[in-house]
């Protein structure tokens, strides 16, 4: 069995009466990138930082590589490194003095250990020129070497590849996966771009309005997101009962906006269609296709699932 990197049982996080985090189970494991999925505002950014200690839960327990209680958590923490938003650094600085600066304010040792984290997220070139002259892509990868710099096990990052150009997102996905891949570092890594941890996660983690909807692994999630036919309706409740009645069908979900996703009959779209016509439904638009990470997290919020 692979080992529990982080593990959150009823974490909660009240802030006067506005519940950001509402008794959210979490669990990850060693080697996994792990997308944590939500709208702006869901509670993403609050449960990194309380695993990162930037802020304390209101109720809940939280576990770090099998340590639990204040004293073993904030040794286990020393193995973590994390990037939550963008980092403050001196805007007159290189990229090699802003490191530097944080080396020493963090007491790792090492000289080396700055040229190294620069040569990872190739910055090692920069030479003079300043923080405040760099892109956004290369202040983010700055954030990463910041985070890079205790080589942690795991690795937290909070919207990293928020307002970068496409671009910048590559750059970034091709080195988290490099990390992932040749030092087999964990990695938590919240967003609302969905279509970009679709390129990166091995398991999801839903959340919305404080609550984890869901985990589940990527295989299975490929597997849920399989091909189907969706249909547009007048009437969702109508074209259910005649999916139902008409043909037998049981394995279909109903999306907001009256659309349906059908996935018996694939093979068959044109007897979907006519039973829906002959049963009173009037059809607005009927395709083939498969469900993506946003469609199935717009299902999960807002839609209803039936099998």
């Amino acid at each position: 069995m692979a080992n529990e990197i982080l593990s959150a049982k009823g974490l909660t996080k009240r802030y006067g009466h506005h519940l950001a985090v509402d008794h959210a189970d979490l669990s990850i494991t060693q080697g996994q990138i792990y997308g944590l999925v939500g709208r702006n505002g869901a509670g993403k950014t609050t449960i990194i930082r309380m695993v990162t200690a930037q802020t304390a839960p209101t109720e809940g327990e939280l576990s770090l590589f099998g340590e639990t209680g204040e004293k073993a958590l904030s040794r286990a923490r020393a193995r973590t490194g994390a990037m939550v938003e963008t980092p403050s650094f001196y805007p007159y600085l290189t990229a090699k003095q802003n490191l530097e600066y944080y080396r020493l304010q963090r007491g790792i040792p090492g000289r080396r250990v700055v040229d190294e984290v620069l040569e990872e997220v190739d910055l090692a070139s920069t030479g003079k020129k300043t923080f405040k002259n760099f892109s956004l892509g290369m202040k983010q990868r700055l954030g990463l070497a910041l985070a890079l710099m205790n080589r942690p096990d795991f690795l937290l990052l909070d919207e990293p590849i928020n307002g970068l150009d496409p671009e910048g997102i590559v750059e970034f996905r091709n080195l988290l996966l490099q990390l992932n891949r040749e030092r087999q570092t964990t990695i938590l890594i919240s967003s609302h771009i969905l279509s970009e941890l679709g390129n990166l996660a091995t398991c999801y983690g839903f959340i919305d309005n404080g609550r984890m909807l869901e985990q589940i692994t990527a295989k299975a999630l490929e597997e849920k997101c399989r091909a189907c036919i969706e249909a547009k309706v007048d009437n969702a409740s109508q074209a259910a009962l005649v999916l139902e009645q008409q043909l037998g069908i049981r394995d279909y979900e109903v999306l907001p906006g009256n659309v349906l996703r059908i996935y018996s009959s694939l093979d068959a779209p044109q007897r979907v269609t006519q039973a829906l016509v002959e049963g009173g439904v009037a059809l607005q638009g009927i395709e083939s296709r498969g469900a993506n990470l946003e469609d199935y997290f717009l299902a999960m919020i807002g839609g209803v699932r039936h099998a």
